[in-house]
Order: structure tokens, then C-alpha cells, then sequence
């Protein structure tokens, strides 16, 4: 009674009251913590680049001191047995500051002043030199007082993670800086690797004696990298690869860009793209999306992939997301089989091997979908073609596991057996359904009239199948079950939403968003359990905004990003808690991405070069646009949202120029035509 007491309160007060804010958004974008007496905090941030990832686990310590342990992980350095999780890895707790010699002393009493994150990880410090009490080593002081600046980041093609150290004489005399070189070289036992043993080295340059006269700086670099014994070691330079990642932070933060009179919004947008785009390997099976996690790497999977972030990077334009993409679907095509057994629910280690351990659970419905929307928003004829073949397969292969009932049969979810699915499951009908009807409009694209009209037919079928089997009153709530015997609400009661599927929209919203499901931390998989996965959250909110129930999908939304963004654990959205410790797994920044350009601005693509644009613009906005949109096959364009009255001005804009405006309701599709350029 005292449980169900706190929920009816909780539902019934401002979302905003349970949004901390840790954390502030910079002009520059990034967000930014002054430390004041907020500690200790400790938080943790996965970044990662081509042929390395690595997860900081940082924090501000009760006396002020900044502490740092790196989890480095290589996923092209294979380890014994060469399975899912066989990557080389490794932690880092090497205290580089604790070397620095200023005057002859060691730098004490350390206060943390600002961290930012931008991806990279920067912070900045004082310390006194020598001196207990930094109270009394103001720079006005004639005691020497220093500013080390941190900044952490991975190299965007090197297997290191790299650190740059500035430290600025902030007091009024000349100061001596001694940083002393160093190099700590690590072998691994030859029997646990793939290729033998690899060599780690954790190295500090750049060092030597420095004099620094008041506001002065001099800088050191330091590294941790890992290679194979038939690899040369490399020796970078750090501030290069520093360039390097500011420039792919800057390219992904320049295209699609999101803007709207919430800075909250549009700045988790950003940093979502980051994450959604970050985390894609060079492996020797190609390009590689991997989730990361400390788990998940030089590996796909039909739901993280497949389903959640390859139909995104299309609208993005970045060229390594579209290539890992095509080579995800290309990895998936060569376990098509004659005698239609299912594809695998991942293959791993740079693509030699797979894993199949939950069973059939629904990936091909998953693959078909994600392919056939990946396709049409790419809008590539050449890579439409190649992809035809494994679509139809996909869609063969769920339609010989109908039911009698007319639904998909599958062993279980993406979920895997962690919470029940029945014999057939809500979420890969409701897949299917949306690949039938994606793959009607390709169908039309590539000249195969007959087919795209069957798959017209079939989608139907399967959306009056998925109302009449899975249809039902749940706690409550006419929704969904979400398998036969299911009487326990489900998360993923949403997945009918983001299909356009909305004939039993208000009670699923109504349950959705109360207390059963809905709680300050996330969006619980069951009713009733402490397990929420982030994954169904975003889901959620992007089938609510497609169903029309703007205002309330944008309050929640806001308290969702304003918590993930400046709360807590920041910037990203994450997998799963209690399990995985909320880490920022990738595809689930990609999920976010599509709440906005799918679910705000109802992107649904209907052909090489047209989409349907169904604007959700929420009541106490004006304006809305995403920037530089790379879809549909035409030169980036702009959509600009405006309300004009009781109506909305929707404008198409290339190169800075009006090329189309339409007029409409808020909540009214309007199909797009583009013009090829």
C-alpha cells in the first residue's frame, strides 16, 4: 500500500522536480561541471575510435582530488576462446600528476575545478605546491600555485587512448616544471591470444624541465596503446590525434542538426550522434558497429544493428556509419539458406564466427526491417539491389513462422530469455508488419510492381492479426499483451507506436506513462520488477510523438534527456540497469536520435526520394528544424516546421534556398517529393 502510495504521488507531481542537473550546457555545446560541494561524485563515459574503446571511470573525490581508472579494450587483439566477449582488455589506474615536480615538490592538495565533456574528457585542477592548504596559495600569494589541465580522449584510427597534460603557472614568480619521461611495457601470456602474445605500453613524453613564468604553460602527452608482435609500434603525435577527434566530433555535430527552443533537446541530440557514430571498428570483416560496454565489439547484432542504428546513419550522411551498415546487412546475407533456418542473432570476432545462444529471436524480422529502411532512406539503386535478395528472404522466412493465429512465432526477444516472450512475441510481429510495408515501397523502386503489391496485402494481414491476437485489456489498460497468457504490463507495448500502428493508442499511452511502467530513473521492462532498459524508453517516446500525443511524449521526453544529459550518469543514453551498470552502450544514442527525426518530425520514407512528414510540433514551440539532412539521395537539405496560425508552415531548403513549402495541421502527413541533384 505505502508502494502503490508513493507512485499515485509521484505520477501526480512535475516531471522537472526529479531532473538533476549536475551538469550545465557551455556555449560551445559541451556541458560542463563546476565542482562545488557536490562530492564526492564518480561517474563513468565510454569513447571510443576505430581500434579501440575506452570507458573512463572518473570522479571528484570528498577532499576535492580528481580520480581516474581507464578500461581499455582492443577489439582487434583477440584473445582465447574467440568468442563474443574475447577482446583484449585491460585496466589503467597509472597516476601521471603524481610525477610532476614543481620547484622540487610534488603538487598537493589538488581542488577540481571544472570538468567538460565535449567527446573528450577535460578537467581542470589546482594545486598547491608543497603546501597543505591551497586557501593559503592564491595566486596573489607568493607561495607558487599551479592549473593542470587533463584532457582524455581515444585516437579516431590508432589502437591508444591518449592524454594531454597542460599545466599553467598561475602565481606571480617563475616556477620550475620536471616532468620525467616514462615507459612501462606489459606482455600478455602467448597462450591466451589469437595471434600470441600483444605488447601494452603505457607511455609518458614529452617530459623534461620547464620554466614558466606567471601565466605560462608548458605541455606533456601520454599514451596507452597495444599492438600484435607482427604490428610496428606507433608513435603519434598526440596533438594531431587530438585535432583528429575534434574534427569527427565537429563533423557529426555539423550534420543533421536538430534545433528547437529547448537547449536540452537539441544538445542531447548532439552528443547522441556521437555516441551512435563513435563506436564502429576497423575489423578484418570490414566496418563494424559494435554496442561496446566492455562486451561487445568487432561484432554485430540484428537488434542493436540491424534494427536500432543502421536505418539512422542515412539521415546523418556519415560515410563510415553507411559503410558499416551495408556490411552488417552483407554479414547477415551470407547465412541465407535454402532450408530457412534462422539467420543468427550475431556474428562476432570480426565477423569469422556467430552466436545463436537465445535461438530464433525474431532477427530476420529484425533484419528485414532494418534493411529495408536503411535502403530506401540511402537511396543508393546499387545497394538497394544487393540488399533485395536478403529482404526477401527475411520476409519469406517470417512468413513461413505465421501462426494459426497470424502472428510470428520466435523463441524469444532481444531480451533473450531475461524476461518471458511466449511463442510469439509483440515486437517481432510489429517488425515484420513495418518491413512488409517498407518493402512494398522498395519493391516499387526497384520495378517489381507484383511483389510490392503482395507485401501491401501481407502488411495488412499482420496488422489486423497483431490488433486481433495480441489486443487486449492489461492491468487495466486496453493495450497489448505482449505474448498469449501475458496479464502483466510490458514495455514494449510501445513497438505497435513506432510502426504506425494506432488503433489502441490511448490506452497503451495511458499505460505507458503510469506508474506501473513509468519511473524517475526509466521506463521498466515488466510492471512490477527494478529492471528498465533504455532501449524501450526510447521506443516508447518515439511511438507517442508518432501517435500524436505530443505534449505529453515532450514532457517526458525533456525529463528523459535532461537526466541523461545533466543528471547523474551523463551525456548518453544507456542499456540497462541493474544489469550492465548503465553503461553507454551505442545503438541506444541512435534510438534517441530516431525519437526526433521519426517521431517528432515523422520521417517515414517512402521511395528513393520521398518521405512522409508528419510534424508533431509541440504547443509551446514556434519553430522547429533539422539541418543538413543527408537522406532520399540529394544534396543535404533543411526542414524548417513553422506554426503560421491555426497551421504549420513545413519548408524544404537546400543550400540556404526554399525549394518547397507546404502547409498542414500539426500531427497531418505530408509526403515529400525531392528533386535529384
Amino acid at each position: 500500500m505505502k508502494k502503490n502510495l508513493f507512485w499515485l504521488i509521484f505520477a501526480a507531481l512535475p516531471l522537472g522536480m526529479y531532473a538533476q542537473s549536475r551538469w550545465t550546457i557551455a556555449p560551445d555545446q559541451s556541458i560542463v561541471w563546476r565542482v562545488g560541494d557536490d562530492i564526492p561524485h564518480d561517474d563513468h563515459i565510454e569513447m571510443s575510435g576505430e581500434k579501440v574503446s575506452v570507458v573512463l571511470r572518473y570522479g571528484v573525490k570528498a577532499d576535492g582530488s580528481f580520480g581516474l581508472e581507464r578500461s581499455m579494450v582492443w577489439p582487434m587483439l583477440r584473445t582465447i576462446p574467440n568468442d563474443t566477449h574475447a577482446s583484449l582488455m585491460q585496466r589503467f589506474a597509472v597516476d601521471y600528476p603524481s610525477l610532476i615536480l614543481v620547484n622540487g615538490r610534488s603538487l598537493q592538495n589538488e581542488k577540481v575545478k571544472t570538468l567538460q565533456l565535449d567527446g573528450r574528457l577535460t578537467v581542470v585542477s589546482e594545486y598547491a605546491v608543497g603546501y597543505p592548504n591551497l586557501a593559503s596559495a592564491r595566486p596573489s600569494n607568493p607561495r607558487q600555485v599551479v592549473e593542470l589541465t587533463r584532457v582524455f580522449f581515444p585516437s579516431t584510427t590508432l589502437p591508444m587512448v591518449c592524454e594531454r597534460y597542460i599545466i599553467k603557472n598561475i602565481s606571480d614568480r617563475n616556477m620550475t616544471v620536471n616532468m620525467p619521461a616514462s615507459r612501462t611495457v606489459y606482455q600478455t601470456d602467448a597462450s591466451l591470444g589469437v595471434d600470441g602474445s600483444y605488447t601494452m605500453v603505457a607511455e609518458l613524453m614529452n617530459g623534461g624541465l620547464f620554466t614558466l613564468k606567471p601565466n605560462e604553460t608548458c605541455a606533456f602527452d601520454a599514451v596507452v596503446k597495444a599492438y600484435k608482435s607482427s604490428e610496428q609500434e606507433v608513435f603519434p603525435d598526440v596533438a594531431q590525434e587530438e585535432q583528429a577527434r575534434r574534427d569527427f566530433v565537429q563533423e557529426v555535430w555539423s550534420k543533421l542538426v536538430f534545433e528547437s527552443p529547448d537547449p536540452v533537446l537539441n544538445t542531447a541530440f548532439a552528443f547522441a550522434k556521437i555516441r551512435a557514430s563513435e563506436s564502429i571498428y576497423k575489423t578484418k570483416g570490414g566496418y563494424m558497429h559494435g554496442p561496446g560496454g566492455e562486451s561487445y565489439y568487432a561484432a554485430i547484432w540484428a537488434n542493436d544493428q540491424a534494427e536500432y542504428v543502421n536505418p539512422f546513419f542515412p539521415y546523418l550522411g556519415y560515410a563510415t556509419g553507411n559503410e558499416s551498415a551495408f556490411n552488417a546487412f552483407q554479414h547477415f546475407a551470407r547465412f541465407m539458406n535454402d532450408e530457412y533456418k534462422p539467420i543468427p542473432s550475431s556474428i562476432i570476432a570480426e565477423g569469422i564466427d556467430i552466436w545463436h545462444g537465445a535461438g530464433d529471436r525474431g532477427d530476420g524480422a529484425m533484419i528485414a526491417y532494418g534493411a529495408a529502411r536503411y535502403a530506401l532512406t540511402k537511396a543508393s539503386r546499387e545497394e538497394a539491389e544487393a540488399l533485395w535478395p536478403l529482404i526477401e528472404w527475411c520476409l519469406e522466412f517470417c512468413k513461413r513462422k505465421l501462426t494459426d493465429d497470424g502472428v510470428v512465432a520466435s523463441n524469444s526477444d532481444e531480451l533473450e530469455g531475461r524476461f518471458p516472450a511466449g511463442k510469439a512475441n509483440l515486437c517481432t510481429s510489429s517488425l515484420y508488419y513495418d518491413a512488409l510495408v517498407s518493402a512494398s515501397f522498395l519493391a516499387r523502386e526497384l520495378r517489381k510492381g507484383k511483389q510490392a503489391s503482395e507485401y501491401e496485402r501481407e502488411a495488412k494481414m499482420m496488422k489486423s492479426a497483431i490488433n486481433r491476437y495480441f489486443g487486449a485489456n492489461v492491468e487495466g489498460f486496453e493495450t497489448y499483451r505482449y505474448y498469449d497468457g501475458n496479464d502483466v504490463l510490458r514495455s514494449w507495448i510501445c513497438i505497435p507506436l513506432t510502426m504506425g500502428i494506432f488503433e489502441r493508442k490511448e490506452g497503451t499511452i495511458e499505460a505507458l506513462f503510469s506508474p506501473r511502467l513509468w519511473t524517475q530513473d526509466g521506463m521498466l521492462t515488466q510492471a512490477g520488477s527494478e529492471t528498465f532498459w533504455d532501449r524501450s524508453a526510447l521506443y516508447a517516446l518515439r511511438g507517442v510523438f508518432a501517435a500524436g500525443a505530443r505534449e505529453k511524449a515532450t514532457d517526458y521526453l525533456k525529463h528523459y534527456s535532461g537526466q541523461r544529459l545533466l543528471g547523474e550518469h551523463v551525456p548518453y543514453p544507456i542499456e540497462a540497469w541493474p544489469e550492465g551498470s548503465q553503461r553507454h552502450l551505442s545503438a541506444e544514442s541512435g534510438l534517441y536520435c530516431r525519437i526526433i527525426t521519426e517521431g517528432l518530425f515523422g520521417i517515414r520514407p517512402t521511395g528513393f526520394s520521398s518521405f512522409d512528414l508528419t510534424p508533431q510540433l509541440p504547443e509551446g514551440w514556434d519553430r522547429m528544424a533539422l539541418r543538413e539532412v543527408y537522406a532520399f539521395g540529394t544534396q543535404p537539405f533543411s526542414i524548417i516546421v513553422e506554426r503560421s496560425d491555426k497551421n504549420l508552415k513545413v519548408h524544404i531548403e537546400r543550400n540556404g534556398k526554399r525549394i518547397q513549402s507546404h502547409t498542414c495541421k500539426t500531427g497531418q502527413t505530408v509526403r515529400i517529393k525531392l528533386t535529384v541533384k
